[in-house]
């Protein structure tokens, strides 16, 4: 039996997300065919989804990605990205590398940087930043020494619940937000990597903890279907 909130979710939203998600038929995505709702054992169901660098999620075959065709219903939102995880079912890994379980019901989840993506600073004390629509209901607690600005891309990433990996990424809207908050070495300008972040009177040192979950070839860019990148 489907759980309630996702028949919740899909009740409201079908209308909406009908015309422009192909929900029949065989569809190849990234040199996997799939089709959404498909049933490879009995009483099982499969469907398939993407996150763009904004944190927002969508069926992984909608045609337009964009805030109109996003799940914007924040109880599903919380239920679904509670549960993110590894993908470790032994199907679709290799694409879809997070999976999000309800009962009988498999949601496979591929991203366009890091699954969940933090979108606003929630006011303390003590501070959060929430991700993914979730509100407060989806969150993790503000560290600011922690903030890693990669060297390559610019993207900002911060800690977050492991059960989804360790890093998640900032959204570009609320870095820049933050941007002013950071100073660099003496002489290099805005160039490099920041040394030091100031925030709520004091002066932190930023410690890069973050830059060991990054290959040292990896540009932090994502490989979305096309969608303009951001910071």
């Amino acid at each position: 039996m489907m759980c309630t909130a996702v028949l919740f979710c899909r009740a409201r939203l079908g209308r909406e997300l009908l015309g422009t998600a192909r929900t029949t038929g065989l569809w190849a995505t990234r040199k996997i065919t799939y089709k959404q709702g498909q049933s490879p054992e009995p009483r099982i169901r499969e469907y398939f989804y993407y996150i763009d660098h904004q944190g927002q999620l969508f069926l992984d075959d909608t045609k337009v990605k964009n805030f109109i065709t996003c799940f914007k219903d924040k109880q599903f939102l919380v239920f679904f990205f509670s549960r993110l995880r590894g993908n470790k079912s032994g199907r679709y890994q290799e694409h879809f590398p997070f999976l999000s379980l309800c009962g009988r019901e498999r949601n496979f989840v591929r991203c366009d940087d890091r699954p969940l993506v933090f979108t606003h600073l929630l006011p303390g004390p003590p501070e959060r930043l929430s991700f993914c629509g979730g509100g407060d209901k989806l969150s993790a607690p503000f560290s600011p020494k922690s903030l890693f600005m990669h060297p390559s891309s610019g993207r900002l990433y911060h800690p977050c619940p492991e059960q989804a990996g360790p890093v998640g990424l900032v959204r570009s809207a609320l870095a820049f937000e933050l941007s002013p908050c950071f100073e660099y070495p003496p002489g290099r300008g805005q160039s490099g990597q920041p040394s030091h972040f100031l925030w709520a009177g004091q002066r932190h040192e930023l410690t890069n903890e973050l830059a060991r979950h990054f290959p040292q070839e990896e540009e932090g860019e994502g490989d979305g279907d096309g969608e303009a990148k951001g910071r």
